[in-house]
């Protein structure tokens, strides 16, 4: 009961960051950090969605983040969240040759997250498991702990989003 109290929770708060990163996208288009936390919201929810809903928010989640890549091509959370969003589309993809390709679309953006924030650890270790999911796709031990990986890194970051989004102003003096 304590989990589904939680998963409610979760729902809650990224619904509403999906919400509030839409109508801010309404009024500046062009803010990639918006974005971005509009793009992890969408990967959040996915998980609690049917497999082809799932896809349909996943691939507006990468269309958001190419979009991001349009505005600042090396912004790293953007080429960061864009591999979490490949991986968790070859999990849900039952062809092992398509998984595949998803897969190794995935570790190029970790790649190139890692290329340009090299001290990142999480972006280290992502790129380190995409590798091994590659080529072990049918593991499910593995599977399990790429999506841990996916599921708490893409909740932090879209913690620390939300979180700078709405600071409060400072006090008056």
């Amino acid at each position: 009961m304590d989990l589904q109290h939680n998963d409610f929770d979760r729902i809650l708060f990224f619904e509403h960051a999906r919400k509030t990163a839409e109508a801010t996208h309404a009024k500046n288009p062009s803010d990639a950090d918006n974005l971005t936390r509009w793009a992890g919201a969408l990967l959040e929810l996915s998980q609690f969605q049917n497999v082809q809903e799932s896809k349909i928010m996943i691939q507006d989640a990468i269309s958001k983040l190419e979009e991001v890549l349009v505005l600042k091509p090396k912004k790293h959370d953007a080429l960061w969240c864009l591999g979490n969003a490949h991986t968790s589309h070859a999990f849900l993809t039952p062809d092992a040759e398509e998984a595949k390709e998803y897969f190794d679309t995935a570790a190029e953006y970790f790649k190139k997250a890692v290329a340009e924030e090299p001290g990142n650890d999480l972006y280290r270790k992502s790129l380190e498991v995409s590798a091994k999911a590659a080529k072990k796709k049918k593991s499910s031990d593995l599977k399990y702990d790429i999506f841990g990986w996916i599921i708490l890194a893409v909740g932090i970051v879209a913690w620390v989003g939300f979180g700078k989004s709405n600071v409060p102003p400072p006090p008056q003096q």
